[in-house]
């Protein structure tokens, strides 16, 4: 899965990526950037599984 990384300013591989559900119920992606191991965070949209 792929996710922006704000430091490296580029799409990067999500690194212990878990699935966790906002406090709205949209799901989502929170892992760590593969190249600086800054925490990165996806919304997916609510047809994703």
């Amino acid at each position: 899965m792929d996710a922006y990384c704000v430091k490296c300013k580029a799409k990067v591989e999500v690194k212990d990526a878990k699935e966790v559900k906002m406090k709205n119920g949209r799901p989502a992606i929170s892992g760590s950037c593969s190249k600086c191991g800054t925490k990165v965070f996806k919304i997916k949209s609510k047809n994703d599984k």
